[in-house]
């Protein structure tokens, strides 16, 4: 016999942690409590009634002992009287038996229902809540780390809580009433039967206490290290394409090694030292040991007369039962224990801080719609991180984007280029200044998104169907806008090839190149018709032979629009109405590029690039294809 959670118990002296860290544990594990007593309150009721059904599955337990000490007593009494057994009175006591032992089952099978049903209805309530809480995030938060937080919680997180929700509160309050109904029952018979049904129980609790000492620290100390082995782990995954290409597997995977090795060590320290105690403990509740003792002291108390043989099997069967329910309760407690850290990580999600603006406005309330298309960053600053830590990425930016002109931003890299685009879409709020869209402020636009769309180096497709990504910003489009989309975007021919078309699920039934997945996602912003458009260097990441054709979907998503273009290469925007030359996140310089020619920021981009040798005039912009049609 095993007990799981006296192997994850806590260590002994010698491997005591430093009062800090153990402070800080206990900080967390009482934290962990009270988050888990708010995630689990929408089910309380449900979780009650599990528990109260559990206590009357625990104490119906008691009567098929109760039926088999009688027929045993029925059976003895007719042998000893040499007389025919009462088959009426044993008849009777089989049916209380089955009747008591089904109804067991069936209130028991009722309880887990109830317990299920809660943890399922507890599932949806926290995917609603954090669906409803990422839906108001600034989209800038959703780094690579925080999308393993997410992925983490909507599966693993919700899944440790559930042994919680729909087997916990039965499972335990099973494992106290049954035993205690049972002992009760075992000491009605004969009070020294009764003792020896909790002989072995005392030593056992003590092994057990000296093993858990400590065990909620430890466990949040444990979840700790595992989360921090897991973002590790994701930080690798997420950029090894990078890494392998720089020659820099070894030390990336450094990093992970040494939170796996880490982990090991204190994982092996703690448990190391328990295994002794946890053998002691099982040893001490053996079943040999327990018929030992209870039919080696009973047959004694049945030579006397004291008690009967029926007797001493009734309480020596209620001993064997009594290890199976401590070792329920224990794991019940580690359970516990991992679910505190589990809904601490969850209440930190649906508590991620949000955007203000319009989704904080109450009722049927309207937010203000821009009167015009034109943009204007107003002394803005944006700074990464805050506190001590913070890098000033913008700082007190401020031009405009006339109604239906192309701006392009450039300057090297790093200096501040896609964060000013981003801040336009709303990535994220500026420390400081405004950007107002028609005169209006773009936290107070009712949707944001339907004025403003953008086209990224990286697409974004979604693991659905090719029709389903191109019409994600407007579901309700129908299949001919879906086609003249595509078609404009120049993918129509590529998507008709595909083995479903249309219906072809993206990453699934085929993969798409980088240029063509491009295309889809031009195709996306031609569906939304946004009249203003932020382009990324949407050609930065694809082949050349992609690159004409994306060019040319780009030119007519550009028509009749306010754009903004992050250009990396300066010869990619000659001929827009406006340059802004960006450097260390500050303005240096705004004009034609006539009017900058003499500009030492922008000669300098020039001269870096090797553009200044190139043929301008005939490279493809936003304004035109290779061919020089204008837009």
């Amino acid at each position: 016999m095993t007990t799981t959670a006296s192997a994850h118990a806590a260590p002994s002296d010698a491997t005591e942690p430093d009062p800090d860290t153990a402070q800080a544990m206990k900080a967390q594990q009482k934290a962990g409590a009270r988050a888990l007593k708010d995630l689990m309150r929408p089910v309380s009721a449900q979780l009650t009634i599990g528990r109260i059904l559990a206590v009357v599955s625990g104490i119906l337990a008691v009567f098929p002992y109760v039926a088999l000490v009688n027929i045993g007593v029925v059976l003895l009494d007719a042998y000893n009287a040499g007389v025919a057994v009462d088959s009426d009175e044993v008849g009777r006591w089989i049916r209380i038996l089955v009747i008591t032992f089904a109804l067991r089952l069936l209130i028991y099978f009722v309880a887990l229902l109830i317990t299920h049903f809660a943890d399922v209805k507890l599932g949806h309530v926290i995917q609603v809540r954090l669906v409803k809480r990422f839906a108001r995030v600034p989209l800038a938060w959703f780094t690579s780390t925080n999308s393993g937080r997410v992925r983490k919680g909507l599966q693993d997180d919700i899944g440790t809580i559930h042994q919680l929700i729909a087997h916990q509160p039965v499972d335990a309050t099973n494992a106290v009433a049954m035993p205690v109904a049972l002992m009760i029952y075992a000491f009605i018979i004969d009070w020294r039967l009764g003792l020896l049904t909790i002989a072995t129980i005392p030593l056992y609790v003590a092994a057990m206490g000296l093993s858990m000492r400590d065990m909620g620290e430890k466990t949040a100390e444990m979840d700790q290290r595992l989360s921090t082995v897991s973002a590790r782990m994701v930080e690798f995954v997420t950029g090894i394409s990078v890494v392998k290409a720089f020659g820099r597997v070894g030390r990336a995977h450094s990093s992970y090694q040494a939170a796996a090795d880490d982990f090991y060590d204190f994982y092996t320290d703690w448990v190391k030292p328990l295994i002794r105690i946890s053998a002691l403990g099982t040893s001490i509740l053996a079943v040999p040991l327990v018929l030992l003792i209870n039919i080696g002291v009973g047959s004694i108390l049945v030579d006397n007369g004291s008690v009967t043989t029926a007797d001493v099997l009734a309480t020596s069967l209620i001993a064997l039962l009594i290890p199976y329910a401590l070792e329920t309760l224990m794991n019940s407690m580690w359970s516990q224990q991992m679910a505190g850290g589990a809904a601490l990580r969850l209440v930190d999600l649906v508590n991620t801080p949000t955007l203000p603006g319009n989704d904080d406005r109450q009722g049927d309330e309207e937010g203000d719609e821009p009167r015009s298309h034109d943009v204007r960053f107003d002394c803005v600053s944006y700074s990464y991180g805050s506190g001590p830590d913070a890098v000033l990425a913008v700082d007190d930016v401020s031009f405009t984007l006339a109604q239906g002109s192309v701006t392009a931003l450039i300057g090297p890299s790093g200096s501040g280029k896609s964060t000013i685009a981003t801040l336009l879409a709303r990535f994220d709020d500026p420390l400081s200044g405004e950007i107002t869209i028609g005169g209006v402020s773009i936290a107070a636009l009712t949707d944001l998104y339907s004025h403003v769309g953008f086209v990224l180096q990286d697409p974004q497709l979604l693991g659905i169907s090719i029709r389903d990504n191109i019409a994600l910003g407007r579901p309700d489009a129908t299949d001919d806008d879906i086609r003249t989309a595509a078609t404009a975007a120049r993918i129509l021919d590529e998507i008709e090839s595909l083995p479903s078309g249309f219906d072809t699920i993206y990453g699934t039934d085929a993969g798409l190149s980088g240029g063509q997945a491009q295309r889809i996602a031009i195709a996306r912003a031609l569906l939304v018709d946004a009249p203003i458009l932020i382009l990324d260097e949407a050609t930065a990441l694809t082949d050349p032979e992609s690159e004409h054709q994306i060019q040319q979907a780009l030119s007519t998503l550009a028509q009749g629009r306010t754009v903004l273009v992050i250009a990396h290469r300066p010869e990619v925007i000659k001929g827009v109405d406006q340059i802004v030359v960006i450097n260390g996140g500050r303005v240096t310089a705004t004009g034609t590029h006539d009017e900058l020619r003499d500009n030492p920021d922008y000669a300098r981009l020039w001269r870096d690039t090797g553009a200044d040798k190139r043929l301008p005039d005939t490279h493809p912009s936003v304004r035109g294809d290779a061919e020089g049609v204008q837009r």
